[in-house]
């Protein structure tokens, strides 16, 4: 782990104070293999300076010592991992510059932590305030080291935008601010004159383009997804529509490869299987005609069986829904209320942090009850539920984006979710057409997964739930247990 440079600096002896010979030597340490502590990504170990995400670091500090041929000298070296720091902040902003021709602005804020090399990085957007020129936008949290990492005198830029549908949003302007002075709080020191460069440059008695104020600022240690985490509980959904004997349908049915959809079961569910103990899922279908009535469902279990569908394994699920595609009748409408209420039944009941509930989704982006789906995402947003939604297919995902919530967070009936819950991807981004499958379902891996630790975490801590505290190592009876570092 460590390794000892000899310096070839020895002190004379000296026989009137009695000094010992010693060598100076210096030490350099880096480490291999460390434990993986992190659920997505690796571990963050400390020794002076922090190396981030590597379990292989090199670090950069030596030390000099003393060293006596002899005797023997242990050194002990002790590797920590420093508990997450969060900022939690809110901002209101004033006289905005209006930007929409028939109404105010919808406005919006980017924050961007600044790099070495003078670029800047993205690190967190607020939800867009509709219609005014005096946002208050809602309180958010952010790891200190995500704003600043680690260095608090680190320029922050924060630009203001006015929101567009079609992407194209408008500049309003932008200020700059650091760690340590947003760390003052609430006070005339965080009130920030919101520029645009341009209409400075062009216009003599340009004075700023509106305000904005810090309203508060708090900073506390985060506890992880992996403080929490006990394993998850994943449910699938499969739409079921088109006509399976028609080369055409996404469900087609070809003796020699799979569809779309068992492409996409088989690709997300191989990334989420490893995070559910049992590999037992709970599968469900919607849309389709159910035998021998044809009654319509939008909930029924992919296996045939009302008491028990749950599946063993991907494998299990692909068996159940290549059956269901020769007993059911492919129809409509396509409604997503139901699914997404009849997970939430199970995740109300369980609301203590002991089980978090995922449903995955597979739909080919056609929606018919998109009012009653986004009711349910609503309601569902208070309980211990994500949602992913996996697109197949070459469609337009429109309805599928603003069910995901990124720019505007998603409403029904005048209520905000209280979280954003849902995340969507299409499938098709991550079909590599040059043939690398490992890589490809390595960005899927990585995209299905991102947004369910931060929303695992703002549930718990939304109701206050602290993780459970590690139960002590195991001490045979008769025995002390000792520690060897």
């Amino acid at each position: 782990m460590d390794k000892l440079e000899d310096m070839a600096s020895v002190y004379e002896f000296d026989p009137l104070t009695g000094n010992i010979p010693a060598t100076k030597v210096e030490i350099t340490v880096s480490c291999r293999n460390l434990l993986d502590r992190d659920t997505f990504s690796k571990s963050d170990p400390r020794e002076t300076e922090v190396i981030d995400n590597t379990l292989n670091p090199d670090f950069v500090r030596k030390y000099i010592l003393d060293y006596f041929f002899e005797e023997k000298q242990n050194l002990r070296f002790d590797f920590r991992l420093e508990k997450p720091l969060g900022a939690t902040m809110q901002f209101c902003a004033n006289k905005l510059d209006k930007k929409d021709f028939f109404g105010k602005s919808d406005p919006f804020m980017v924050f961007y932590r600044s790099n070495e090399d003078g670029t800047f990085t993205i690190c967190h957007k607020t939800e867009v305030v509709k219609n005014t020129l005096n946002p208050v936008w809602q309180p958010f949290t952010i790891p200190v080291r995500a704003l600043c990492n680690g260095d608090y005198d680190r320029t922050i830029k924060v630009e203001v935008y006015d929101w567009d549908r079609d992407g194209s949003h408008d500049f309003i302007g932008e200020f700059t601010t650091s760690y340590r002075e947003l760390a003052r709080g609430q006070s005339q020191f965080n009130v920030y004159e919101v520029v645009n460069p341009k209409k400075k440059m062009k216009k003599k008695k340009y004075v700023n383009s509106g305000t904005v104020t810090l309203l508060s600022f708090s900073v506390e240690s985060e506890s992880t997804f992996l403080d929490y985490i006990k394993g998850g509980n994943f449910w699938f959904a499969v739409q079921f529509s088109g006509n399976p004997s028609q080369s055409t349908s996404l469900h087609y049915m070809n003796p020699y490869q799979m569809n779309a959809y068992a492409l996409a079961l088989k690709a997300v569910g191989e990334i989420i299987q490893d995070y559910d103990s049992d590999k037992m899922f709970p599968a469900l279908g919607f849309g389709a005609k159910l035998p021998p009535d044809g009654r319509v469902s939008h909930e029924f279990p992919l296996n045939g069986n009302i008491e028990n569908p749950y599946c063993n394994g991907i494998e299990g699920i692909l068996e159940a829904y290549h059956q269901s595609l020769k007993t059911v009748q492919l129809y409509g409408p396509t409604n997503f209320a139901p699914v997404v209420n009849h997970v939430a039944r199970y995740a109300a009941a369980v609301q203590d942090g002991s089980q978090y509930f995922v449903l995955l989704i597979i739909t080919d982006g056609v929606i018919s009850d998109m009012s009653q789906t986004k009711e349910a995402i609503v309601n569902a947003a208070k309980l211990p539920m994500s949602i992913i939604i996996v697109g197949v297919g070459q469609a337009e995902f429109d309805a599928m984006v603003e069910l995901d919530g990124d720019d505007i967070r998603i409403s029904s009936r005048g209520k905000l979710a209280e979280r954003d819950i849902v995340q969507f991807v299409p499938f098709r981004d991550y079909m590599d057409r040059t043939g690398n499958h490992v890589l490809s379902m390595a960005r899927l891996a990585k995209d299905v997964l991102a947004e369910i630790p931060d929303q695992f975490i703002s549930y718990m801590k939304s109701r206050g739930i602290k993780p459970n505290p590690a139960p002590p190592p195991y001490t045979p009876p008769g025995h002390t247990h000792h520690t060897q570092i």
